[in-house]
């Protein structure tokens, strides 16, 4: 994600202390980019919105919470990252839960259309199944190969050492690989 510039981060500060008209154009102002990040997570726009949307009502809701002891943008990362892959569950319970018929299937499988495409919904798997093996190796991941951003910023943000964080990434990747490799 682009790190907002230091107009973001004061608007951020300002809204976090009460200040509506503060949050209304930091919203405006972050909401490209959080629709871009959620594109990198998501396969479809419409659910890439859909989930930035979710993004920036979780960030109005909660900017109270944002204390201002980090950059605005690594709590943004947070958020969006979070909306993002909630929204894939969402989107995965349902396939599973209402199985679309064949008139209804106006979206191909990303699967076969896309090496991209399949490459996304395979990583979300993956993140997905690392979650439940190794809970404490996503967020590294998410926020490096993902979010990219700089390690400092990610012990920063877990609160864990940066050789730690290193490590967990580490492992987190040669997790994952396999899995990756495997349905490709």
């Amino acid at each position: 994600m682009t790190p907002p510039d230091d107009d973001t981060e004061a608007l951020a500060v300002r809204a976090a202390a009460g200040d509506a008209g503060a949050l209304d154009q930091l919203l405006g102002a972050i909401r490209p980019e959080v629709v871009r990040r959620c594109g990198r997570f998501l396969l479809y726009q419409e659910d890439a919105e859909e989930a930035a949307q979710d993004a920036l009502l979780q960030v109005a809701r909660n900017i109270g919470r944002f204390e201002g002891r980090s950059r605005f943008s690594t709590w943004l990362y947070t958020v969006v990252a979070n909306c993002a892959r909630q929204k894939y569950r969402e989107l995965k319970r349902s396939a599973v839960e209402q199985p679309m018929a064949p008139e209804d299937s106006a979206r191909p499988d990303p699967r076969t259309t896309s090496v991209i495409a399949g490459s996304r919904v395979d990583l979300l798997d993956a993140l997905e199944r690392l979650e439940r093996d190794s809970p404490h190796l996503v967020a590294p991941l998410v926020y490096r190969d993902i979010c990219q951003m700089d390690y400092e910023e990610i012990a920063e943000r877990t609160g864990i050492p940066l050789g730690t964080v290193k490590s967990r990434l580490y492992h987190a990747r040669r997790q994952i690989r396999p899995w990756l490799s495997a349905s490709s």
